[in-house]
């Protein structure tokens, strides 16, 4: 076993290799090859394994209680059986929590774009933006669980008690917390207001695959477990206002533009306005950049992975943005500019 791969403890790595030497033979595997692939922000990762002719798989090492692979499973079956490019899982071992899946290679397009021009950027975000209508248009949001005013609740609350608390180690008074109660209330209502669709919920260029082969150009789809129903304008934000890599607001517009006009052509239930329509993706924005930057503080202090708090400057930047745009969520300044030490004194407001 290659000794980059670090295990919690012998228990699972003996686990791990049993499993995989089962089912090397019936997939051409050779499991001597494993090597690290990938990690993410939860407790999974990510190993490739290699076999012949230049084949290779992925195997999620996903260890319970933390993780429960039985989500990715289930929306994989579910977004695949719609057409679209998602790695196949081969093999599961729930109980351990073990899946071996397709490879999809290694050209994330978070990459592409970080080495690409701005001529060379815009084909590869139209090809996340095209996916992104027929994910919508294709996945039965039916089939998800919802994405209700519970679940943003408990997301939203998420910043005062890991970012506000934890890493900046203040504490809001009473009326703070009732300028809070009220800002993401109204977040929470402009989400619950939009019409529903299959939401990816991390549809961002780290999560998409350039793939060769296929005669759509559509990228593969990765990191889809948490899939929910929810508001039409979720993913799309994600795709613009990332957590890794930012544009200026003249070009998310444009790119919001293109989809909006794909999304009407194929019959999505999209405002007919756009200006009303971006009004409501940038309180989406809002509401999931405040969650966020709990989730990023909470993998710092909770899980030792204090890389991610780096990107809190990029989520306050897009935060204060739209709280200085729009009048109902102006008070929202007063509570991020002491965390951000941004000085906003003035803006479009509408």
């Amino acid at each position: 076993m290659n000794p980059s791969i670090n295990w919690t403890d012998d228990e699972r790595r003996r686990a791990f290799e049993q499993w995989l030497h089962a089912l090397a033979p019936g997939h051409g595997l050779d499991p001597a090859s494993v090597e690290p692939a990938s990690s993410d922000a939860s407790f999974r990762r990510y190993l490739r394994v290699r076999g012949a002719q230049g084949r290779s798989c992925i195997v999620m090492d996903a260890p319970p209680p933390m993780e429960d692979v039985r989500p990715f499973v289930r929306i994989a079956g579910i977004v695949g059986a719609a057409g679209l490019p998602v790695p196949a899982v081969l093999a599961a071992n729930v109980e351990q929590g073990f899946l071996l899946i397709e490879d999809f290679g290694t050209r994330v397009l978070l990459d592409e774009l970080k080495q690409a021009s701005p001529q060379q950027a815009d084909p590869l975000m139209r090809m996340a933006l095209k996916a992104l209508v027929q994910f919508q248009l294709r996945v039965p949001a039916a089939a998800l669980p919802p994405f209700d005013a519970s679940v943003m609740a408990q997301e939203l609350a998420l910043f005062p008690q890991w970012c506000v608390q934890r890493e900046f180690g203040i504490e809001w008074t009473t009326d703070q917390q009732a300028v809070w109660q009220r800002c993401t209330q109204q977040l929470i209502d402009s989400a619950l207001a939009q019409p529903v669709v299959a939401v990816h919920a991390d549809y961002m260029v780290r999560n998409l695959m350039l793939l060769d082969g296929r005669q759509d150009g559509l990228p593969g789809i990765l990191d889809f477990q948490d899939a929910m129903r929810g508001p039409i304008s979720y993913d799309l934000v994600c795709l613009l206002r990332d957590a890794f890599v930012s544009w200026d607001e003249a070009q998310e517009i444009d790119w919001a533009v293109r989809w909006w006009d794909d999304a009407r052509r194929v019959g999505l239930p999209v405002e007919a306005d756009f200006g009303e329509f971006w009004r409501q993706l940038e309180w989406m924005g809002l509401l999931r950049h405040l969650r966020v930057m709990g989730i990023f503080s909470r993998l710092k202090h909770r899980d030792a992975k204090p890389s991610y708090a780096d990107e809190l400057p990029r989520f306050f930047a897009y935060a204060n943005r739209v709280a200085l745009r729009y009048g109902p969520l102006k008070p929202l300044l007063r509570l991020l500019q002491p965390l951000s030490g941004a000085e906003v004194a003035a803006g479009y407001t509408f």
